[in-house]
Order: structure tokens, then sequence, then C-alpha cells
């Protein structure tokens, strides 16, 4: 196997971003940190594809693979999910859970790049509903719970009025 080098990694983001006109700005930055919170992809002396999440010099996530699909569905993973998150911001629907439209976003854009990763995706789609599932009044109740703030009620008669108007999903429409 040969080894993998920054500029194939560049190369391979870039010509798979054109294809769905994925922003630079949310490229990753390479063997340095820019600091806002950006991927970071380094290459260790064994050849081995670390992706790292760093904020402000402190690192909270590290995945480590062999494996150049592997590491660019991790790319593509975050890079379609910031794009589904600006999409669904842009065609919101009131009373539906943004993560409808943005899930459905980001799945449409991963299987455009790599049927694999548009499943593998899914997947984890199914993982997060499971402890999270949609709720599509979370939204109203926000708002709702906002404008009886700025009426100066107290804290525990805005919840009662805004869970009395908006019930959780859960309860309601399992």
């Amino acid at each position: 196997m040969s080894k993998i080098r920054y500029r194939h990694i560049r190369r391979k983001v870039k010509e798979l971003a054109n294809k769905i006109e994925a922003p630079a700005n949310l490229f990753p930055t390479y063997r340095f940190s820019s600091g806002d919170a950006l991927p970071l992809i380094k290459i260790d002396k064994q050849g081995k594809l670390h992706y790292l999440l760093v904020e402000r010099g402190q690192e909270f996530e590290r995945r480590t693979t062999e494996n150049l699909d592997e590491l660019l569905y991790w790319i593509f993973s975050g890079i379609t999910a910031s794009m589904a998150f600006e999409y669904e911001l842009k065609n919101r629907i009131e009373d539906k859970d943004c993560r409808r439209i943005a899930f459905d976003k980001q799945i449409e854009l991963l299987s455009i790049l790599n049927e694999n990763w548009s499943k593998k995706e899914h997947e984890e789609h199914l993982q997060i509903l499971k402890n999270h599932p949609f709720d599509d009044l979370a939204g109203l109740r926000a708002t709702y719970y906002g404008e009886l703030r700025e009426k100066g009620l107290p804290e525990d008669e805005i919840e009662k009025l805004v869970f009395e108007k908006y019930p959780e999903y859960e309860k309601n429409n399992r």
C-alpha cells in the first residue's frame, strides 16, 4: 500500500466537494489546527490518518484509521451535516423538527458522493433518533417560552403553560 500524503487527501476533498458545491470554509485543515473548530487532518509517521476536532487548543475528538475512504467519510459527514442544517435554516417548517429536513438533505448530499457513506450516515441518524426522537413541537415550544419569558412570568409557570399548549412529543405522538 502506498503512503497517503496530505496533497492526495486535499485533492480528493476538493474533487468531492465540487460534486456537492461544498463551501471551502467547511474544509478541514491539515497538519496544524486553525483554532476555529474545523476538523484537523494529521498523518503520523506510521501512515495512520487522524481526524481531530480541536477548538482553542483543546482536543475534543480523535478518530484514527489507515483507510482513506473512512477518513473521507468522516470529513464529508461533517461537511454535509453543516450544509444540511444551513439548508434547513433557509427552508424551515415551524412545526417540524429541524432534523427531519436536515437529515434528509444530508443523506441526499452523501448519496451523490458515495452510496455506502449515505447508508452509513442513515444508520447514524437512526441511532440518534433512538435516544432523541423527532419532536415536531420543540421549535414552537421554544418560541412560546421566549414570549412568556418576555412578559416576566416566573419560570415554573412558563414551563407549565408551554407544555400545556405544546405537549411533549413522546407523550402524544408515539
